[in-house]
């Protein structure tokens, strides 16, 4: 099987539970956990894709100090390919303090540090070669990387002959589809979830959310919706499909797990309901445990989770 090459935003978590609310101005507040795990949505999802069991290489930016060790010695740890990872000599790693609160939901507080360095030129494609799939991930968050520069990186990547594949975050300079529009015709997959979708396309309902990213060039849009579960569209087929049955613990790296499961179903031949299954088991195993990735289980334990607890 070819390798899948998840590429963009890289960052370490420092992960409290449970926080309920924010200290007064010089007071300690208590938690029972505090953890540092791998963050960001390329890295979340590749490590993830790792722990399923498929070959996958990481591209992007960290910097020389010990949360870019930890980052590094984490995927390797797990088999992840590296060698497209650079080390800013300006920038630190990406961090985020992450807050979940009693119920699982997050806060966060985010340095984008080298991320917001990592640029085309950051991309060396010899080292994808052997890629089959190319995942640009963390789109909103990478301002030398987001816009025109995403588009050319895109269109190089299929010319190369790989699938691709985009994920967002939250656009918090609110230019949503004014930025994104240059990449989406160069998309065989967009996987946001459904917030940034109704803020990209400025529709509500999730078929018309749809519509309007298929009407822009893109193949097929998977629309992340949480509790609900899914929705799929294509030029062929339409589907909700609901989340899995799974007690939250953290809801941090949910959808990045998500399209990590989307990914692996559509590296191995799957048609779209069963990898938007196989997707919807990846993200529920992740909210089960504590940290972005650490619920992920092997391919076999998670197909036998996915049919015993997964709509079909």
């Amino acid at each position: 099987m070819r390798k899948i090459a998840s590429v963009g935003i890289l960052v370490a978590d420092v992960v409290a539970k449970p926080v309920s609310h924010y200290p007064e101005r010089g007071i300690c507040a208590h938690v029972a956990r505090m953890e540092l795990h791998v963050g960001g949505c390329a890295s979340n999802a590749g490590l993830a894709l790792a722990k399923l069991g498929l070959p996958v290489s990481v591209v992007g930016k960290v910097g020389q100090d010990a949360f870019g060790d930890f980052v590094l010695g984490e995927l390797q740890r797990y088999g992840v390919d590296t060698r497209g990872i650079k080390r800013s000599d300006t920038a630190g790693t990406s961090s985020t303090m992450v807050m979940v609160h009693p119920d699982g939901e997050r806060s966060f507080i985010h340095h984008m540090g080298a991320n917001a360095e990592f640029c085309p030129d950051d991309i060396e494609w010899e080292l994808l070669s052997d890629c089959a799939i190319f995942h640009l991930a963390g789109v909103y968050l990478m301002p030398r990387m987001d816009g025109e520069p995403a588009a050319r990186v895109l269109q190089e990547a299929r010319r190369r002959g790989m699938t691709t594949c985009l994920d967002t975050t939250w656009d918090a300079s609110g230019r949503w589809m004014r930025l994104l529009q240059p990449c989406l015709p160069h998309l065989d997959y967009i996987t946001p979830n459904y917030g940034e979708a109704s803020m990209l396309t400025g529709e509500t309902e999730p078929e018309r959310i749809a519509d309007r990213l298929l009407a822009e060039g893109v193949g097929t849009a998977v629309i992340k919706m949480d509790a609900q579960g899914c929705f799929v569209k294509d030029r062929e087929t339409a589907f909700h499909l609901p989340a899995c049955e799974v007690e939250v613990v953290d809801m941090l790296g949910a959808g990045d797990c998500f399209s990590a499961g989307w990914l692996a179903g559509v590296s191995m031949g799957w048609d779209v309901r069963r990898a938007a299954r196989l997707a919807n088991a990846v993200g529920a195993l992740c909210v089960s445990a504590l940290g972005a990735t650490t619920g992920v289980k092997p391919l076999e334990e998670t197909i036998r989770f996915m049919e015993a607890s997964c709509a079909e």
